[in-house]
């Protein structure tokens, strides 16, 4: 596991919510206790662990975002795929529910790492 966590991967939580009932929140309160950075941005308003959710719809300018972590069913990303891809991360990880095979190929084609993993398991076994 890692004993000091990385501060420069940045990430940002796209469909996070204040809801903690969803995995969105959990990836979100689990970056946090790892002393990860992250911003969240989604559709709702809300507040998670002290920051506030950034409104996708405004796609707002983001930099040094390392990581990308989807918490948005493939039906609701075509909006947003080549905001995400522009915003430059080192990866995007496709959290379960969230796999999308145009979206994947675009990132890698963008020369940005696509992963189709769980980010809260990666957190909890230092593979993040």
């Amino acid at each position: 596991m890692d004993s000091v966590p990385n501060k420069s991967k940045l990430t940002l939580v796209v469909g996070a919510t204040d809801n903690p009932e969803r995995y969105a929140y959990r990836a979100a309160e689990l970056l946090q206790t790892k002393g990860i950075p992250f911003v969240p941005i989604g559709i709702k308003k809300g507040m998670v662990f002290g920051e506030e959710i950034l409104d996708l719809r405004l796609k707002p300018a983001l930099e040094e975002i390392h990581t990308i972590t989807l918490y948005l069913g493939p039906s609701n990303q075509s909006e947003w795929i080549d905001y995400l891809i522009g915003l430059g991360p080192k990866r995007i990880i496709f959290n379960p529910g969230t796999e999308n095979p145009l979206f994947f190929q675009k990132a890698e084609d963008a020369g940005i790492e696509a992963l189709e993993a769980c980010t809260l398991v990666m957190l909890t076994t230092g593979q993040f």
